[in-house]
């Protein structure tokens, strides 16, 4: 809500006019990531305030210097609220923190009950609050293991998976857009052939890029022979291989072996374990996507603020 300081005055047409935006952007900008917060005059016209003007800037700010859209909003809001605290007196992080329960529960509900719209706003407003590591880890992550839990027991229809997973999966690789860009090493994820659970995977690459690595990101089911030819055309600094299933290994370990000649191998997931790694020769990783992707040996970080 505008402050004092700041009047709501501006109709969206001479905000427009203002900024060089049309006015179908900043409907657009407020609507999927909460950059402006009108209020309503008495007649019911939206009115904005210079404090709506400026996060606007700063967004096209940060646009300017090549994030994306949802990220320079982050970015924009995150500014906004260090140098505003909120009416009582507390940080941005520690509002964040406290609204992250609430935040996850009402993002299954609304996945649950096939709400697109719900679900978008609720994850917009979690990374409007929190890092995206934060909001991979603690709330996305979680939701999927207990999202497949629920499918294992049959609690959740194939349908409702489907959905829920894809929205989720169209976040993450927002998330990843222009990944491949950059000066840091460069990682070369997959999953292996057969294995079509790749959310681990993407957001992992994800963070791993947010850390300073550039992403050639191959996805779900990926032959072995695909993954070394993309090696000869984009050598890899890091290759990464997922299963959820031991099977996945089954017949690979000879061409395995050989691929971990060609770059430091890593394998994950909940079908891999130390034998299998030392059987080919790759490097096992145990922990979240998040945290494995942090402690990550060869990165710099250069992550935006969120």
């Amino acid at each position: 809500m505008a402050t004092n300081e700041s009047p709501a005055v501006l109709r969206i047409g001479e905000l427009s006019r203002r900024l060089g935006v049309s006015d179908h952007v900043l409907r657009a900008w407020e609507r999927r990531y909460g950059l402006l917060q009108p209020v309503r005059s008495a007649g019911g016209f939206r009115l904005y305030s210079e404090a709506d003007l400026h996060r606007v800037q700063r967004m096209q700010d940060h646009l300017a210097r090549g994030l994306s859209a949802a990220e320079a909003a982050r970015a924009a809001i995150g500014e906004a609220r260090t140098a505003e605290p909120s009416e009582r007196g507390e940080r941005p992080s520690e509002v964040g923190l406290e609204g992250l329960a609430d935040g996850a529960r009402t993002l299954a509900v609304a996945l649950d009950e096939f709400d697109e719209p719900a679900a978008q706003a609720v994850i917009d407003h979690l990374l409007s609050m929190l890092t995206v590591e934060a909001v991979i880890r603690d709330v996305l992550m979680p939701y999927l293991g207990e999202l497949g839990e629920r499918w294992a027991r049959g609690s959740v229809s194939v349908v409702q998976e489907h959905f829920a997973s894809n929205v989720i999966r169209g976040r993450l690789a927002g998330l990843g857009r222009g990944w491949g860009h950059g000066h840091g090493p460069r990682a070369l994820l997959a999953c292996l052939p057969g294995e079509q659970h790749e959310l681990a995977l993407l957001a992992f690459g994800v963070v791993l890029n947010r850390n300073g690595w550039r992403i050639t990101y191959l996805g779900a089911n990926t032959p072995l022979d695909d993954v070394t030819q993309a090696t000869t055309a984009v050598p890899p600094d890091l290759i990464v291989l997922a299963a959820t299933a031991p099977e996945r290994f089954d017949g690979l370990t000879e061409q395995l072996s050989r691929l971990a000649q060609v770059a430091p191998l890593a394998i994950a997931g909940a079908g891999t374990s130390q034998e299998i790694a030392d059987a080919i020769g790759a490097r096992l990783l145990t922990e979240d996507p998040v945290t494995a992707a942090e402690r990550m040996p060869g990165a710099t970080r250069s992550r935006s603020s969120a």
